[in-house]
């Protein structure tokens, strides 16, 4: 919880204003499910029978979603490959992918990521050394500092519920749609909400953001 308050501090004071975070890159991976049922709970009145719901499956079919994104919208998404897993090498090729859409749009580069192992491994920080780009501190075992998993996946998960897909092409069209739908507003309020945070932190001494 310390360490939390320490890096929030960092963040608050290293900077005159929150500009910079204008120039922020943030993303993650995240698992998208072939069918994403969702139990419920259901009112019934004496005698009455409940709708069956189907039981998730023990080896669910699903692909890797990897997505990066600032207050101008998507940067670079792609679902990996069936079976691929993310790695420091992979990650270091993504990484090239997003420079080149990036260029001449972008002077500095603040970028923002947790601290799942390949993102910490040493090829990945010295590919970010090497293209320039700031990392910020981000406290481990904080989901609620990463704006990808407290503001995009939420919104995605929501947007994904009680739906089926056939093949990777209609998870892939249904993606697209959900991203190119949000507003510019919703990419800004995502990343822009990011000094609050810091200062709930601060003000809880640590304390973990729940959300309404």
């Amino acid at each position: 919880l310390q360490y939390r308050v320490d890096a929030c501090m960092d963040l608050m004071t290293s900077h005159r204003n929150y500009q910079w975070l204008r120039n922020l890159i943030t993303g993650d991976e995240k698992w998208v499910l072939y069918i994403n049922y969702t139990h419920r709970c259901q009112w019934l009145s004496a005698g009455q029978t409940g709708v069956a719901t189907p039981k998730p499956d023990l080896h669910p079919k699903k692909v890797m979603l990897s997505v990066w994104w600032g207050v101008n919208g998507i940067i670079h998404w792609e679902v990996l490959p069936n079976g691929c897993t993310i790695t420091a090498d992979l990650y270091c090729q993504q990484f090239g992918r997003i420079a080149e859409k990036l260029k001449g749009k972008q002077d500095r580069i603040y970028y923002l990521h947790d601290n799942a192992r390949p993102h910490v491994a040493k090829s990945t920080c010295e590919k970010l050394l090497k293209l320039g780009w700031i990392t910020i501190p981000h406290p481990p075992y904080s989901p609620d500092l990463a704006p990808t998993d407290y503001h995009l996946f939420r919104f995605l998960s929501d947007h994904l519920c009680e739906k089926k897909f056939n093949d990777e092409n209609d998870v892939k069209i249904n993606i697209a749609n959900f991203f190119g739908q949000k507003s510019k507003d919703f990419y800004e309020r995502g990343i822009l909400s990011l000094p609050e945070r810091w200062r709930q932190v601060i003000d809880s001494s640590g304390a973990y953001i729940t959300e309404s």
